[in-house]
C-alpha cells in the first residue's frame, strides 16, 4: 500500500471515529458519507465541463508563445 493511500485510509478511520465518539450514527456517518460522494462527483463533473470548454494550447493561436 502506497504512503497516500495509508494517509488516506488514517484520514478516513479519524473521521469515522471522530464522528462515531461525537454521537452520529452508522446510518447518519452513510448519509455524510453519501453526500461527500455527491460533492466529489459534482465537483469531477464541472471540472471536466470547465476543461472541455477551455482550449489547449494547441488549439488556438491566443496560445501561441510570441517571441
Amino acid at each position: 500500500m502506497s504512503t497516500d493511500q495509508k494517509g488516506t485510509r488514517i484520514l478516513a478511520r479519524t473521521f469515522f471515529n471522530q464522528l462515531r465518539a461525537a454521537g452520529y450514527t452508522p446510518h447518519q456517518v452513510i448519509g455524510i458519507a453519501t453526500e461527500l460522494l455527491e460533492l466529489v462527483t459534482t465537483d469531477l463533473r464541472e471540472g471536466d465541463k470547465a476543461g472541455a470548454a477551455q482550449p489547449t494550447p494547441e488549439s488556438g493561436p491566443e496560445w501561441q508563445q510570441r517571441a
